[in-house]
């Protein structure tokens, strides 16, 4: 190319030499003899004119192929720019797939090879950004005057095109950092709620364990027969295919102590009841299902009861002081112990936790109230009567927090279970 070059210009300045004088052409003045003039000499060939003109083309060639070489370093720059830009940009590109498929993977937000921290990542891209703004605008300023104006124009709009993707990248960061800060005080909130629960579940427990010596250390007391003295367990039953319950009471009430418990669900307002009413003896109710039970306690002294029911034939026991005093079967066979209802102390239910009826209302004391969700063998039952072992309930357990009193029915402390023998 340089040598066609080179032979295009050397024929462009023989033509114009020949055919007219080229400006700036330079002309060698001789002084000659008048006799010379007049005799119509002829001014001589000036070689040195054609030999400046070489030099000159020679000196042209030169230049231009540095100006060649120049423009090929420059574009060689230019090129490698633009590869570092493009592969920085890929970069980008991959760490934001990989970004978006761990979380699929794991459903957890991660940076992948970025900082941990959001701020951090947003920092270090926005340095990154603006080492790159630097870099370009220095290509920028070298490209000026050596590159052609549309290779120019092509690469500032593809490097616009990586500005653009790379502020993109910059708002994405800023996005997912608000994210973050948002759940970070969703889980700040959840856990001070969570916090301030367990405080209040300690200072219920501090308060309902100050008023006796231990949480199972006290009574219910129900002095008069009254619609309106109760007591209420918090917790409910579970659904139970068969069940132990035990408690001590004492009560003189005639006729009839009245209603020391009762059960109701929806439905159902006889699911569990033990009522001594009026003259007849005790009976155990189940889902409205009636058995009369051999007990005898309505003689003003305290007195141990369990009762003890399975869904399976329906077979019951029952124990007073210990003692098995009766049995039976065909209680409800086959009918589990619906769940969710109300368990009321001293009230017989005629409609879930509501309308009782003062001539069924229990008069005394209970204590120690506790139900199991398994039949009790009978040396457990002989164990908890006579005291040689504590036994709280697994789905009901008798503790001062989880009774409510209404109506003017009073807690009081308890006495031990020793003391409580004596009286038998």
């Amino acid at each position: 190319m340089l040598a066609l070059l080179a032979a295009g210009l050397a024929l462009a300045v023989a033509s114009r030499a020949q055919n007219s004088p080229v400006p700036g052409s330079r002309f060698v003045c001789t002084a000659l003899p008048l006799e010379a003039a007049r005799a119509g000499c002829v001014q001589p060939a000036m070689p040195m004119q054609g030999l400046g003109t070489e030099e000159e083309l020679r000196a042209a060639v030169l230049q231009l192929r540095e100006t060649v070489v120049q423009q090929k370093e420059t574009l060689g720059v230019q090129r490698e720019a633009i590869r570092e830009l493009t592969d920085k940009l890929a970069r980008c590109e991959g760490q934001t797939s990989g970004k978006a498929r761990g979380a699929e993977a794991t459903g957890k937000e991660t940076m992948g090879d970025l900082p941990r921290e959001s701020g951090h990542v947003v920092e270090h891209l926005s340095r990154s950004l603006q080492t790159l703004k630097d870099r370009l605008e220095s290509l920028e300023h070298q490209l000026r005057g050596n590159v052609p104006d549309d290779f120019r124009e092509v690469l500032q709009r593809r490097l616009g095109e990586l500005e653009q993707q790379l502020h993109h990248k910059v708002a994405e960061l800023e996005e997912e950092k608000s994210l973050l800060h948002n759940e970070t005080s969703a889980h700040r909130q959840k856990t001070e709620n969570t916090l301030n629960a367990l405080l209040q579940r300690v200072t219920e427990l501090e308060r309902g364990s100050s008023a006796f010596k231990s949480p199972d250390a006290f009574k219910v007391s129900l002095p008069l027969r009254t619609n309106y003295l109760y007591g209420k367990i918090k917790k409910t039953l579970p659904e139970l295919y068969a069940f132990t319950i035990c408690l001590w009471l004492r009560s003189s009430g005639s006729p009839g102590i009245g209603t020391p418990f009762s059960y109701a669900v929806p439905g159902q307002a006889n699911e569990i009841v033990l009522i001594e009413w009026g003259n007849n003896p005790i009976e155990l109710l189940i889902n409205d299902k009636v058995t009369q039970l051999p007990l005898f306690v309505s003689d003003g002294k305290w007195h141990h009861i369990c009762i003890t029911w399975t869904t399976r034939d329906g077979t019951w026991e029952a124990f007073q002081d210990g003692e098995k005093l009766g049995t039976g079967e065909n209680l409800a066979p086959w009918h589990p112990i619906k769940p969710g209802g109300v368990l009321i102390l001293g009230q017989e239910q005629d409609t879930v936790g509501s309308r009782f009826d003062a001539t069924q209302a229990f008069v005394g004391e209970l204590s120690q109230f506790n139900v199991w969700d398994r039949v009790l063998r009978a040396q457990d039952v002989v164990n908890i009567a006579n005291c040689s072992t504590n036994m709280p309930g697994n789905i009901i357990p008798w503790v001062d927090n989880n009774v409510d009193v209404f109506g003017g029915a009073s807690k009081w402390p308890a006495e031990t279970c020793e003391e409580l023998l004596l009286d038998l």
